[in-house]
């Protein structure tokens, strides 16, 4: 199994963040992982996605033109990568600002207003894991206690009190996402 996935946004979504998560829980569930951040020198408020590729076998190149999977959270990144995403693939958004919706047939997609839930419920900073519970509730490409391990291994131990607040919203990301 290879799982090749894009995730874009705006810089300051958790976009690099959920990719690391992912590649991490790939490696503590022993798959080959590639995981390329791109983004601009704004970082904050531009642009910004992360490919994220889990394999069984090895990773031959981290450089993709389609997508297994593709997370947009913003317009510009329906724009640019809707189209990329291989037929019978996958496409997740967030409702957030999006004013054109994704209209292709031959892919199964998926919304998550993971924003508008996280505002409402004061837990902004867990919008990432939100989204990254939605995905795995369609794609369960990791389990979720691997998942549990990356955020462990990625998060400043400093932050390890907000770990139980993480597992809630990749749960409650699992509930909110919803065929489209």
């Amino acid at each position: 199994m290879t799982e090749e996935i894009i995730i874009s946004g705006f810089g300051g979504q958790g976009v690099l963040s959920m990719g690391k998560i992912l590649a991490y829980s790939g490696l503590v569930q022993g798959k080959e992982v590639s995981w390329m951040p791109s983004y601009g020198p704004e970082q904050r408020g531009g642009t910004a996605n992360v490919t994220v590729i889990l394999s069984d076998e090895r990773v031959s190149s981290p450089v993709l033109n389609t997508y297994d999977t593709a997370i947009v959270l913003n317009q510009p990144s329906i724009d640019k990568f809707e189209k990329l995403v291989k037929p019978g693939g996958t496409l997740i958004f967030d409702g957030n600002g999006i004013k054109t919706y994704p209209t292709r047939k031959d892919i199964n997609i998926y919304q998550i207003d993971a924003t508008e839930y996280a505002y409402a419920n004061d837990s902004t900073k867990t919008i990432n894991m939100i989204i990254l519970g939605g995905l795995l509730k369609v794609r369960p490409i990791v389990e979720i206690g691997n998942v549990l391990l990356g955020l462990k291994k990625t998060l400043p131990s400093r932050h390890h009190h907000l770990l139980p607040m993480n597992e809630k919203a990749i749960h409650v990301g699992m509930e909110l996402i919803k065929s489209f």
